[in-house]
Formats: structure tokens, C-alpha cells, sequence
């Protein structure tokens, strides 16, 4: 089938939720991936910082393909060695107690805000009026848990009326926050770096102060590390860079790099609030999908992934700066590590397709930034390359 055809199909028959771009990729391999017409494209998106191991991993893909043939799903009737083997990893990983394997991000959050509001109603002899603190221009999900901790009425807006309970107060300002706390607050959640809204990194004393703030109070931190975890900003978390801990966490994208697995996680006194039947999911866990995260970890230690992370995205920020100082267009660069946004006065869709067409995938974030969420095993002479193809789409 030729590719206009294949696209016309796809037209026809996927819901048209998505504005997708008009090629249609067929491989990839390392840093680059090839649309079906044989156009190589250099890759900065990852998936949405997805695929952190670049493509066509050897170490990755065997793993897999072992697993395939070896067990591929039980139900959590039944333990299974990938299971737990990825639960010990990422519970230590992450400074936390217990973990619960769900399929997605959004699945993540729904469970987190699950937990929460369980943990709140046992504390508080069995009420339900438990509130949750969320912030303004996130996004967590578009499920309707998920959608009603989102700061963005346009995401809301034809869903409602959302789930009660929920307050948004103003990232990096700890006033906000404050002002909205009573004795009913069960959790102050948000993303340690904002992705959607625009790559906005937590300033320290933001996330110190609403650590401490939670302490005092009772109240449960979630930190939504779904998009920024994962060895994006140069620790396998982000919030390790802040000398502060959740109370809950969740984690997606890179966790699985590609097979889709998410995950919530909490210290023992809180995960110990939900109990058999409270919570569940038919292919959370599974045996490929935990697989998966063990062979992802086990490379982000082999092959010294964060270092590279350090290293490279020290100089994609130098890059990245240069284009403030020679660009009128170019307002502002933020972000940590290898999760990274340019502001611009001009539409970055317009830039953004322009690169498409000069074989740079990149996304935007919010209304006026791009956002670079390359594979973490990028290199100095990958981030050369797409430096170079940016300036002809500027």
C-alpha cells in the first residue's frame, strides 16, 4: 500500500483525536527513525521521552524477545520473577516502599489520587471530603481522575463537571499553595519539572517549602515524575536533585521505554492504606511489561546512562542558550538535563514543521515553546546536528 493511501486509511478509520503529522514511520535505529518512504529522521521527541535507549537497543530488544517466548501474561492471581524483580529495582531506585505496576501515566495518577484519598479517609474516621492541592498549566492525564487534578480548563471544559475536591494554586509560588490549605487538604500534588505546560522546572525553594509545609500539616505529598523521572534530568528522578522525598510517586514513559508500563509508588504507612479490592488492574505487572523495566534499569546502570545525561545536557543547554543570543524569535531557554524548552514570539508549530520537513522530529509544550526529550543516549555531535537543521527552520 502506498503511503498516501495508508495515511488516507488511517484517516478514515482512527478517531481523529490526534493532529497527526503527515508521514508514516516505519523503523528505527539509534537516535533516528525512517518513515516509510525512506526519509531518516533525527529524533529529539523520544515518543513523547519515551524511548530513552534510542532505538533498535540489542540488549533491550533480546530481553524482550526472551520474555515473548518465555511468559508474556499470568493476571496478579499470581506472582511472577519480572514482577518483583522490577519492584525491588524501582522501589530502590526511588527512595520508596511499595509499588503498584499499572499500564500507563494517567493509570498512574488515578491511582495515586486512589491512594490518597484512601489514606485520608482512614486518618480521618472514614470521611470523604479529602481535598487535593494541584497547580495551574499541569497535566497529569485525560482520564477524569487524571483530567480533574489537570491545571487547563480547555482540556476540561466539555468533561464536566469533574471530580469535587480539587484546588490548583501557582507553580513555584509557595503563597498560593498556602492560602488554599485547610484541614480537609489530603494531598498537595504536582510535576517536579511542568512538561505540557511548558518545561518548568520546581525552583528549590517551591518544593522545600511544600515538603515542609506537608509535614506540618498531615498532608500527603505526589510528585508526577511521569514525564521528567526516569534519568531525564541527570538523576534517575528528578526530585533527588532537591534533597526532598514524596510521600507518593508516579512514573511512565521511560519506564518501560516503548512497552507500555507505568507506576505508583509510596512509602510503607501510606501504601499500607489500600488493601484486596480497593485497587486493580487485569495487565499492570504483567510479565513482559516488568521485563521491560528490568532491562531498562539494568542498562541505565551498565551503560552509564545518567552520566551521559550530566555530560550531554550540559552542553544541549549551552547549545540551546546560543540560539537565545542569535535569535530574535527565541525568548528563553529552560529546563534540566535532557528535558529542555525553547521559548519563542513566533509559533513553534510553524518551526516545528519546518524541521519535520529538514528531518528533525521535535514537539512543543504549551502555546509558545519547543520542547527537546531526546533518547538519553544522545551525543554532543547528535545535538550539533540538530542545533544546525533548527537554525535553517529559524
Amino acid at each position: 500500500m502506498e503511503t498516501k493511501e495508508l495515511l488516507k486509511l488511517g484517516d478514515e478509520k482512527l478517531f481523529h483525536t490526534y493532529n497527526r503529522y503527515q508521514i508514516c514511520l516505519e523503523k528505527g535505529d539509534g537516535v533516528y527513525l525512517y518513515d516509510r518512504d525512506g526519509k531518516k529522521y533525527l529524533d529529539f521527541g523520544a515518543g513523547i521521552a519515551v524511548f530513552a535507549l534510542g532505538y533498535n537497543n540489542k540488549k533491550y530488544n533480546d530481553a524482550i524477545k526472551a520474555q515473548l517466548d518465555n511468559l508474556i501474561h499470568t493476571s496478579n492471581y499470581f506472582y511472577n520473577e519480572p514482577a518483583i524483580k522490577a519492584a525491588k529495582a524501582i522501589t530502590e531506585a526511588s527512595g520508596m516502599d511499595r509499588v503498584f505496576f499499572t499500564n500507563s501515566g494517567t493509570e498512574a495518577i488515578e491511582g495515586a489520587i486512589k491512594l490518597a484519598k484512601k489514606y485520608y479517609y482512614l486518618k480521618h474516621n472514614n470521611s470523604t471530603d479529602g481535598e487535593i492541592i494541584a497547580m495551574e498549566h499541569s497535566f497529569h492525564g485525560r482520564s477524569m481522575g487524571a483530567l480533574a487534578v489537570t491545571g487547563n480548563k480547555h482540556y476540561q471544559e466539555a468533561f464536566g463537571p469533574m471530580i469535587p475536591g480539587i484546588k490548583f494554586a501557582k507553580f513555584n509560588d509557595i503563597e498560593s499553595v498556602k492560602a488554599l490549605v485547610n484541614d480537609k487538604t489530603a494531598a498537595i500534588l504536582f510535576e517536579t519539572v511542568q512538561g505540557e505546560g511548558g518545561v518548568y522546572p520546581a525552583k528549590e525553594s517551591f518544593i522545600k517549602e511544600v515538603r515542609k509545609l506537608c509535614d506540618e500539616k498531615g498532608i500527603l505529598l505526589i510528585l508526577d515524575e511521569i514525564q521528567c523521572g526516569m534519568g531525564r534530568t541527570g538523576t534517575m528522578f528528578a526530585y533527588q536533585q532537591y534533597g526532598v522525598c514524596p510521600d507518593i510517586l508516579t512514573s511512565a514513559k521511560a519506564l518501560g521505554c516503548g512497552i507500555p508500563v507505568g507506576a505508583f509508588l509510596a512509602k510503607e504507612e501510606v501504601a499500607n492504606a489500600l488493601v484486596p479490592g480497593d485497587h486493580g488492574t487485569t495487565y499492570g505487572g504483567n510479565p513482559l511489561a516488568t521485563a521491560a523495566t528490568n532491562v531498562v534499569l539494568d542498562i541505565f546502570k551498565e551503560d552509564n546512562v545518567l552520566e551521559n545525561v550530566k555530560t550531554v545536557g550540559a552542553y544541549l543547554e549551552k547549545r540551546l542558550e546560543e540560539l537565545v543570543g542569535e535569535f530574535d524569535c527565541v525568548v528563553e531557554r529552560r529546563g534540566m538535563g535532557l528535558m529542555q524548552g525553547l521559548q519563542l514570539s513566533i509559533n513553534p508549530k510553524d518551526v516545528i514543521s519546518k524541521a519535520l520537513d529538514n528531518g528533525l522530529i521535535l514537539f512543543s509544550a504549551g502555546t509558545n515553546v519547543i520542547r527537546f526529550v531526546p533518547p538519553l543516549v544522545i551525543t554532543k555531535e547528535n545535538v550539533d546536528e540538530m542545533i544546525e537543521k533548527l537554525k535553517k527552520c529559524f
